[in-house]
């Protein structure tokens, strides 16, 4: 199994605590160097790589299943050369399935007051959003893709797609997170999951 854009990879220690044996992976040295940290003190001894996910170091068809929770796909600028080496080294049959922002909160502010429950920018707008520090260095870069761009990017890949998930926010909740709230939630997704095959 392989986790693509693992960060300090929480999602693939869970995973290792529910059995499974997981490769984290990410670009960013300071992400796996604190993800070694959480390893040691939670005693879950995930294996850790630090390469690019356009470029995998892996052999061909040697993982089941990969998986990216929130992770890569949104920050690299070519989502469907990511798409394509998954495909390459994932077996006949293997299943990708990973978890992105849905491009529906793209167009909107990133609040979550009821006030701002409006369109401010075309879903269309496929300029990536990008923050620099008080010097003018590039920090932070997310590109936006709408729901289409995402099923072109795999079936181009040469994966099968098999499902699109939009779950909806759970009844009751009531908790505020980041851009997301009830007043969002109960609107539109908050997430898109995307499943495929090899």
């Amino acid at each position: 199994m392989l986790e693509i854009g693992c960060g300090s990879a929480p999602c693939s220690r869970w995973l290792r605590g529910a059995g499974a044996e997981p490769l984290a992976l990410d670009v960013s040295g300071g992400m796996l160097a604190r993800a070694a940290e959480l390893n040691r003190a939670t005693g879950l001894a995930v294996p850790l790589l630090q390469a690019d996910a356009g470029a995998l170091p892996l052999a061909d068809a040697s993982v089941d299943l990969a998986c990216s929770a929130f992770g890569g796909l949104p920050f690299v600028a070519d989502a469907r050369a990511v798409l394509a080496e998954v495909a390459r080294v994932l077996r006949p049959g293997g299943r990708f399935v990973a978890s992105v922002n849905h491009p529906m909160r793209w167009p909107m502010p990133d609040s979550p007051d009821p006030e701002d429950l409006r369109v401010v920018s075309s879903y269309f707008d496929r300029r990536p959003y990008v923050e620099t520090d008080d010097s003018g260095r590039t920090v932070y870069v997310e590109h936006h893709r709408t729901v289409g761009d995402w099923v072109r990017a795999v079936v181009g890949a040469g994966l099968v797609l098999t499902d699109l998930v939009e779950p909806e926010w759970t009844p009751g909740r009531t908790e505020t997170w980041g851009q997301w709230s009830p007043a969002r939630g109960e609107l539109m997704p908050g997430t898109l999951i995307i499943v495929a095959e090899r």
